[in-house]
């Protein structure tokens, strides 16, 4: 152990865990403040209190709301310019924040959100635990803080010890925590490179390995997929309850949300343009993740008497492992996906919705700002969700069918105009994403980050190792499984790689993410605001397009996951249950909109990101018969058994 007083190198803690939280979130499904799901993540509320604050090397001047006007404002003012002065140009950001007694929680939401608050940061602690991570920590009085001369003589030093042992310091973020004037509260001091989330690193690592076993199945049958997708190869006897383009767009419905609008803004304003590479890759990759537990999902489905199908993760993972001959393995798996599907679909897929898209649509319609008027909005989804829903998965995909590529090429349509109204920019534009990919710049502690931030953005946003698409594919007329499979690999393109991608460029032409007269939709984590602006920059009237979008993309994203959680719902408590299921599934889409406990909203995000714990590893134990079942598909597409239905 190194000390200046006595620095340290230790275990990272709950405080950077919910910070990569915050970056990891924004949709799922939505964790942003406006953010997803495609559903997100936990810790918002103690983020955004350092967020706010954290300061990438910039000269922008601070906001007429920023002017400090306590005296803890006034140190912390003082203290940044310092920091700015010694550190700045020297790591890649920093930040203080005054450590200041929260007052105890009153009345029972705000007890219950509390609550949730510190189970969201143990659950956080597993899936977000930094892999690679590397932190040095220093011991710091009260005093120096106070002494700002004494300050300055610590963090030089501070610096030099940190990279002594080994820090990055330009790819590293510098964390300063001091007490109020008054005293209270402790003093910390970190500096700290990014390591892989656990979650993220889990769903990467499986999304490579799926590529590389498939043989690059994204590429070899990626025409296919569209052939299947229009109708070529449909035949009406196959089993099943809907078609190849119905399970899509009900599977793409649950994914495209506002994580592809708010999520992206925010995570290109965090890690630059070049978190844009990333994010393309890692939908790439994902492709190939959907194919495979796709084609499981249809591999281990269940026909009933009256039609209707059952399939998904609860399936392949109970009885696929029944026929490794470890049953009990598998039924351990399945249930624990089948809980953490309903508690996502209650909360991410549902309430989270909800309330992120009535904030939305109150910045553009002045009669939803009046907290009594939120009621009315709630009403209003849970009459037109329970309309559609309760007829079940064929009015779903009927509904999901029409929503989808409307508000898809609505949205595309109008990126297309603003990339194309800023035409002479596009080379500049992609010459910045390219080249801060690799920031060569940052080194090391740079490029993982910027690379971890688009990989994040790509994981929330298609849910690609997830399991829930599984669901809505497995109902699929077909008579070859990986057929279905070959289909759903279209999901992460369409969601990511187009839609997402889509996003990133009008937040980079426009220089929306840099522009200082925004730079408050980022530090309030406002992804939606953000990306409302940097097309209202050429589109003055499309702030009141974006707040239809944001409903519709909210309101497909409830109708698919209403379905999810009541197929697991039903197979643990039997197909009875249904009704009861999706009562309450309504009675959280009221919810929603009166409940502003951003903790238990945030419960549900996290339940649905832990879906990948069990589902990536049992398709993993699983993948050797997908492969099989592909190789033994493309021989028969080759010789001409398998051919298009005339």
């Amino acid at each position: 152990m190194r000390t200046l007083k006595s620095p340290l190198r230790g275990a990272s803690r709950l405080g950077t865990l919910a910070a990569g939280l915050t970056l990891f979130a924004a949709p799922l499904f939505a964790s942003v403040q406006d953010g997803d799901a495609d559903p997100g993540a936990a810790g918002n509320a103690e983020v955004a209190a350092t967020a706010e604050e954290a300061v990438p090397n910039s000269d922008a001047a601070p906001t007429e709301e920023a002017k400090p006007k306590t005296p803890d404002d006034l140190h912390k003012a003082a203290v940044m310019a310092l920091l700015k002065e010694v550190v700045g140009g020297k790591v890649d950001s920093f930040s203080v924040k005054v450590d200041a007694p929260k007052p105890d929680p009153v009345g029972l939401e705000a007890k219950a959100d509390h609550f949730m608050g510190k189970v969201n940061e143990v659950i956080a602690a597993g899936l977000f635990f930094p892999i690679m991570e590397s932190k040095f920590e220093g011991e710091l009085d009260d005093a120096t803080t106070g002494d700002l001369p004494a300050l300055r003589t610590y963090l030089t030093q501070f610096l030099v010890d940190a990279e002594a042992d080994g820090i990055d310091l330009e790819g590293a973020a510098l964390t300063l925590q001091i007490p109020t004037r008054g005293g209270k509260g402790e003093t910390k001091i970190d500096v700290t490179t990014p390591g892989w989330p656990f979650a993220v690193l889990w769903l990467i690592l499986g999304a490579i390995f799926f590529t590389v076993r498939m043989g690059f199945v994204q590429l070899r049958m990626f025409g296919h997929a569209i052939q299947v997708t229009r109708g070529k190869y449909d035949n009406p006897h196959d089993e099943g309850e809907v078609s190849h383009f119905q399970a899509l767009t009900a599977a793409l419905s649950a994914t495209v949300g506002l994580g592809n609008i708010a999520g992206v803004a925010i995570a290109i304003s965090v890690g630059g343009p070049g978190a844009t590479v990333w994010m393309i890759a890692a939908g790439f990759l994902g492709m190939a993740s959907k194919f495979v537990e796709c084609s499981l999902g249809q591999m281990y489905r269940q026909q009933r008497p009256d039609g209707s199908v059952m399939g998904g993760a609860m399936y392949y993972l109970s009885n696929g492992f029944k026929d490794l001959g470890k049953p009990g393995i598998g039924k351990f798996l399945a249930v624990f996906f089948a809980i953490l599907c309903v508690g996502g679909s209650f909360g991410g897929g549902n309430s989270f919705q909800v309330n992120q898209s009535l904030n939305a649509l109150a910045e553009t319609v002045p009669f939803f700002e009046n907290p009594d008027n939120r009621w009315v909005y709630g009403a209003i989804m849970t009459v037109v969700v329970g309309a559609v829903i309760l007829g079940g998965l064929k009015r779903i995909a009927q509904v999901a069918e029409k929503v989808v590529p409307t508000m898809c090429g609505l949205y595309v349509a109008a990126a297309l105009f603003v990339i194309l109204s800023n035409a002479s920019a596009v080379p500049a534009a992609f010459g910045e994403i390219f080249s801060g990919a690799m920031t060569p710049e940052a080194g090391y502690g740079g490029l993982i980050g910027v690379l971890i931030i688009g990989f994040k953005r790509a994981a929330f946003s298609n849910e690609a190792g997830v399991g829930s698409a599984a669901i809505a594919h497995s109902a699929a007329k077909t008579e070859f499984p990986v057929r279905e499979g070959i289909v759903a690999l279209l999901e992460p393109f369409i969601d990511t790689i187009v839609v997402c991608t889509m996003t990133a460029l009008v937040i980079v032409i426009t220089g929306a993410y840099s522009n200082p007269d925004f730079a408050h939709f980022v530090s309030d984590n406002n992804g939606a605001g953000l990306t409302s602006a940097a097309f209202g920059q050429s589109i003055s009237w499309f702030p009141y397009v974006l707040a239809v979008a944001v409903v519709l993309f909210a309101f497909s994203t409830m109708i698919s996951w209403s379905y999810y959680g009541e197929r697991c719902w039903v197979w643990m408590f039997g197909d009875k249950s249904s009704l009861s299921y999706k009562v309450l599934f309504l009675i959280f889409v009221f919810i929603g909109s009166i409940v502003s406990a951003t903790n238990i909203l945030d419960f549900g995000d996290l339940m649905i990101l832990g879906m990948a714990v069990p589902n990536v590893l049992g398709v993993l134990f699983l993948s050797g018969k997908v492969r099989r079942a592909l190789s033994d598909y493309t021989g028969k597409l080759k010789s001409g058994e398998i051919k298009p239905v005339d």
